[in-house]
């Protein structure tokens, strides 16, 4: 289980809810300025597609954050972090520390759910992640990509990211906050089921067939003594973590692009997340849907392997001070 681990721990939801958002924020400020390469990668030729021979702004993913580095600061980097951790505490809190609970529903209280039990677990808390904290998604990806709007000699749009919240809402209305949250559940669907049912199935047959057993030669007989009991330690959350990153990157990048291309277009661009896509297609090519897809699967990795070892930590950390407390508090 995500957050099951070895049998003789198991922690409560409300442990794993708060697990995995801290794990999240964590993650998203290591991870923060690979995202917001993606997400220049993503939009670039959308207003004007290059032509041939033209060079383009942003080429690669350490070659875009060399640019945003060399134009705008080192801020730059950052631009929406806010915002980001305001999705992280909602959004990973929803997807990854409600996946046991709802698994656990799903299968009736099964053991050894199905992987389809652990496929409708996955797409169920990622659709309602997306419900909750869609806003914090739509004002991220409009901060990220505002340094073409200070390009073209325009004002800032937002002044900070509580007034990003207000002008949308006054400007576009309540639809704005949730503008591209069809393309966004149909993509952290694909992403959740990637990323924490991968982990998941990784972990577990990593400590079912005992792969990653810590063994220490024993100095008398120099024979190598294993440790079973300690399986479920950082070699095998970092192997898991990173599969679930490969896989998600590879399935969810086409869906990814259209998110982050919707979610930031103006007001009318395009009639809908369909005719997004369709419109990349005939503009830019097939190619289009893997834009940045460097950045995304070097994004997705490193979020996911410093998500998820930050999450098992975090997770035993809650644990044993909630049992302390108690324990103290039966005590008085």
């Amino acid at each position: 289980m995500v957050g099951g681990g070895s049998s003789d721990f198991n922690p409560s939801v409300p442990v794993k809810i708060f697990s995995a958002g801290a794990a999240g924020c964590v993650s998203d400020l290591v991870t923060f300025p690979l995202d917001t390469a993606k997400v220049r990668l993503q939009i670039q030729g959308e207003s004007e597609p290059l032509v041939r021979g033209q060079r383009a702004t942003y080429r690669g993913v350490f070659g875009t954050m060399f640019t945003i580095v060399r134009t705008e600061g080192a801020r730059g980097l950052y631009n929406g972090l806010l915002a980001g951790l305001h999705r992280q505490m909602s959004f990973a809190s929803v997807r990854v520390g409600l996946y046991d609970a709802t698994k656990q529903f799903y299968g009736r209280g099964s053991e050894s759910p199905s992987i389809a039990t652990r496929l409708a677990a996955g797409c169920t808390t990622g659709a309602m992640a997306v419900a909750v904290a869609q806003p914090t998604d739509v004002v991220k990806v409009r901060f990220q990509a505002q340094v073409r709007l200070l390009r073209g000699g325009a004002a800032t749009r937002y002044g900070g990211t509580l007034d990003a919240y207000r002008t949308i809402a006054r400007d576009e209305g309540l639809r704005g906050l949730w503008k591209g949250c069809l393309p966004n559940i149909a993509r952290n669907a694909i992403v959740n089921c990637c990323e924490t049912v991968t982990y998941d199935v990784i972990k577990e047959r990593i400590l079912q067939y005992e792969l990653m057993v810590p063994c220490v030669p024993h100095a008398a007989t120099m024979a190598f003594l294993c440790t079973p009991s300690v399986a479920d330690n950082m070699p095998c959350h970092f192997t898991a973590a990173f599969g679930a990153g490969f896989c998600a990157a590879v399935a969810a990048s086409p869906v990814d692009v259209i998110k982050t291309r919707y979610m930031n277009s103006a007001p009318g661009q395009y009639g809908g997340a369909i005719h997004c896509a369709f419109t990349m297609l005939l503009k830019e090519g097939p190619a289009a849907f893997y834009k940045g897809f460097m950045a995304s699967f070097l994004r997705l990795g490193s979020w996911n392997i410093v998500m998820f070892m930050s999450y098992e930590q975090i997770k035993r950390g809650a644990e044993k001070n909630a049992v302390f407390d108690c324990t103290d508090v039966m005590s008085l």
